[in-house]
């Protein structure tokens, strides 16, 4: 800034041009220019090193000097020959620079006038002579000094056209920038105008033009004249097209100024308008947002940050889209409930009645929300647990969630968390953004009205992960009851009370499920049901539900018990009865076709008729009772759509002792089939089994419906029998299934799963079930009808399990592996003697 230390220069370039500094460009003539390039310069000149400028011959610059060094040069210097050499520094942040810190060329200069400041600076007025080139310093103290070599003008020929043209152009440019610049004066265009010497006009020019030192200093370096004005042209024309670029931007930015000026005119004039029309303006719209907030039972906090927010909508325009976010931004705050409480319902037998009218069955459950409403009762204050229902599909586990909302009295909120992968879904977009909206949570929350309602989270397990965050992370906070209560949404940017909501969470697999997530929830298990749930379901829901859908009465159908239950065993084979009611669906159908097309049909179906309608049976109850051949045995397993019964097959042929297992199988499932031939290996003895079997036949295991992937280790004593089964010719017992972990010791580990397999086996015909010991305490928590007519065998060794699965009896054409192995022998010794 001006009143810095030596180097300091107030350049005289286009931008900052002023009339008061016009007062040091002396117009130049042709007879001072020669009088210039005639004049001698000493061989050893004082050096002023000057900062963020450089002084051309001929030019005229102030220069304010403050160090100590410059001073004393210009004091010596003004009061003997006034003549010094100015170069510029490579980097004018340098206080005290050496001489590698100045350019090799510089301009020898007259000091013309000098002014002492009251502060002690000494301002001169200098003027540029000659160039010169440092040949050596020859000094540093107590200022520089330099032996210096004059460098001459190398100037045009006389008679060229181009280099007149040139500086025409020159002229003409730089005249035409001043023009259309408003910060220059006029009198810049008339100075320029003016000069008469070409070499001046050029230094004049580089000397006020608006680039950096370096490139001012490889102006002044050039000695020929023709090159430099090419140069100064380039620089001019870039200024010319910055400054049109200037100017364009200028203009735009006020032509929109005025349209908005336009807009807001005919806004006023829209508004007076409405106001004489009885519209709604403004001004009343605004008056009403706060009398709404008035009646809104929000705290402190919330209600100065709603007077912040107002006062926003006030100061903006009406015709700006922010107007509309923040008008936005404002409905949402007064539509929230804020507080606002439905009242419970604390009638127990009510919600008793409510429950087992709408579900039948799932009495755990039931109790579960039962427990609930007392405790909230007996409180009248409860921190609503997180509920997760989780079960396979199909089992009622969302219509339960409605269930409750209307057993307590309160509203149901739902939202399906199915592939949802955006976490904003959960918190909110910013409000700044546009299209921004809340998360689906205090989206119902303002839906319904209130801050306690029923809030079923649908399929939870399966939140996905995406590019826009976790939501599965996001839903921590929702879900935790010790930070619910200050949620934050980055829509509504305030924390907002959860606490009172009651939270239904529905899964079909929790292994799926974040285990910080799961940990914040209640898990409430919903088993599949038995063939006599899914017949009273049918004959109490699913049935009338699907007459009313199309439109027919109870009077239209009418089917017997033992039709239904052969439906339900003969159609499906599902743990829910969503298929189930697909079926019945079909069947009515094709009643309602033949009601409107008043085509006669039986109201009370026999089951030939309803066959007839729904097409062959896709499952047979006698399924699992095939054990006329060895090696094949049936065991239990466990699927996220329920249980399921599964079939071990093996087989054995000559071979040289390879196991193969194949079937798209687990790891866990393949090593659990060679633990389990290894042990038979180590007893062979016991069950009378030729060790050489081993080594002269290939075995073979296969889990049929090789398209499901299979794994875990309950298939251990399945896999087991079956080989027992298969290498000693054994019957396995009729109607008999298995489920355990085996391990080379010989022990049955416990597994899990065991209610969904039960079922399973149920519905399958099985009759005896094989288990694990320590599974005794999971068949103690199945209710009693579950497991009517199911036999159960615990075990803890897997000779026990040998023991009950396989019978005494030999199948019906039982392999005969001694002559087997007899025949091999012969044939090997006939082909090594051939």
């Amino acid at each position: 800034m001006f009143g810095e230390e030596i180097g300091f220069e107030k350049s005289l370039n286009f931008s900052t041009f002023s009339g008061d500094e016009a007062d040091y460009i002396p117009l130049m003539t042709p007879e001072d220019e020669q009088e210039l390039s005639t004049e001698k310069i000493p061989e050893e000149l004082p050096i002023l090193p000057i900062r963020n400028t450089v002084l051309f011959p001929g030019v005229v610059i102030p220069i304010s000097a403050g160090r100590d060094k410059s001073i004393k040069l210009i004091n010596n210097a003004y009061n003997s020959t006034r003549t010094i050499g100015v170069i510029a520094q490579k980097d004018g942040s340098i206080e005290d620079p050496k001489p590698e810190d100045l350019y090799q060329v510089g301009t020898v200069a007259r000091i013309i006038r000098m002014f002492k400041m009251p502060d002690g600076n000494v301002t001169i007025i200098i003027q540029g002579k000659k160039r010169f080139e440092v040949s050596e310093w020859i000094a540093t103290e107590p200022y520089l000094k330099a032996k210096v070599i004059g460098r001459e003008e190398v100037l045009p020929k006389k008679q060229s056209q181009r280099f007149k043209v040139l500086i025409d152009s020159i002229k003409e440019t730089a005249i035409k920038i001043i023009q259309e610049s408003p910060n220059l004066p006029s009198e810049a265009a008339f100075a320029v105008k003016n000069i008469e010497s070409e070499t001046f006009l050029v230094n004049f020019i580089s000397s006020n033009l608006n680039i950096n030192i370096e490139q001012k200093q490889a102006l002044l370096e050039e000695v020929e004249l023709s090159k430099r004005a090419n140069m100064v042209l380039k620089h001019l024309i870039n200024e010319m097209q910055m400054l049109e670029m200037k100017n364009q931007i200028q203009n735009k930015v006020k032509t929109e100024f005025d349209q908005q000026q336009r807009e807001y005119f005919l806004y006023q004039q829209m508004k007076t308008i409405q106001e004489e029309l009885g519209g709604v303006t403004t001004e009343k719209e605004i008056e009403e947002f706060k009398a709404r907030a008035k009646k809104k039972k929000w705290n402190e906090e919330v209600a100065k940050h709603f007077e912040k927010e107002i006062a926003k909508l006030q100061r903006a325009n009406p015709q700006m889209p922010e107007y509309s976010i923040q008008r936005n931004y404002i409905e949402l705050m007064l539509d929230l409930p804020w507080g606002e409480i439905s009242k419970d319902n604390f009638d127990l037998k009510r919600a008793r009645r409510i429950l087992d009218r709408d579900h039948y069955g799932l009495n755990k459950v039931k109790d579960r929300i039962i427990e609930y409403l007392a405790v909230l009762k007996l409180k009248g204050d409860l921190k609503a647990p997180i509920l997760c229902f989780y079960g396979p599909p199909g089992v009622g586990k969302t219509s339960l969630g409605r269930s409750i909302a209307e057993a307590l009295g309160r509203k149901y909120a739902r939202i399906s968390l199915g592939g949802l992968r955006d976490e904003a879904e959960i918190r909110g977009h910013r409000k700044t953004y546009i299209g921004a909206m809340p998360g689906r949570i205090i989206q119902n929350l303002k839906k319904v009205g209130y801050d306690n309602p029923v809030f079923v989270l649908d399929e939870i397990d399966k939140l996905s992960f995406g590019m826009q965050g976790d939501p599965s992370s996001a839903m921590l906070e929702v879900l935790d009851p010790e930070q619910n209560k200050e949620f934050y949404d980055n829509y509504l940017e305030l924390g907002y009370d959860l606490s009172k909501v009651l939270f239904i969470a529905t899964a079909n697999d929790l292994t799926t499920i974040q285990p910080a997530l799961r940990d914040r929830m209640e898990i409430i298990e919903i088993n599949g049901y038995t063939l006599e749930e899914k017949y009273e379901i049918a004959q109490r829901h699913l049935i009338p539900k699907q007459l009313k859908e199309h439109g027919l009465t109870k009077d239209d159908l009418r089917l017997t018990k033992s039709v239904i239950e052969k439906m339900i065993d003969s159609y499906t084979r599902e743990s829910g009865v969503r298929n189930l009611e697909k079926t019945i669906a079909k069947l009515v159908r094709n009643i309602a076709r033949k009601k409107a097309e008043q085509q006669p049909y039986d109201v009370r179906m026999n089951w030939e008729t309803v066959r007839e309608i729904l097409g062959p049976t896709r499952y047979d109850r006698d399924m699992a009772e095939d054990n006329t051949v060895a090696g094949v045995v049936t065991g239990l397993a466990w699927t996220p759509v329920g249980g399921d019964i599964l079939f071990i097959e093996s087989t054995i042929y000559p071979g040289s002792g390879k196991l193969t297992v194949t079937g798209n199988l687990g790891e866990v499932m393949k090593e659990s089939a060679i633990i389990a031939l290894a042990w038979i290996k180590a007893n062979a003895h016991t069950f009378s089994i030729d060790s050489r079997i081993f080594s002269k036949f290939d075995i073979h295991i296969h889990v049929p419906e090789g398209a499901t992937p299979k794994d875990g280790p309950s298939a251990g004593v399945t896999m087991l029998t079956a080989l027992t089964s298969l290498l000693t010719q054994r019957k396995v017992k009729k109607n008999i299934a298995m489920t355990g972990e085996i391990t080379l010791r010989g022990k049955v580990l416990p597994v899990g799963g065991i209610k969904e397999k039960i079922l399973a086996a149920k519905r399958s015909g099985i009759t005896d079930i094989i288990l694990c010991k320590d599974n005794q305490k999971d068949i103690a928590e199945i209710e009693p009808e579950y497991i009517e007519g199911i036999r159960f065998h615990y075990v803890s060794r897997m000779g026990e399990v040998l023991d009950i699965a396989l019978t005494d009896e030999l199948v019906d054409e039982p392999v005969d592996f001694q002559a087997m192995m007899e025949s091999m022998e012969v044939s090997k010794a006939l082909s090594l003697s051939t």
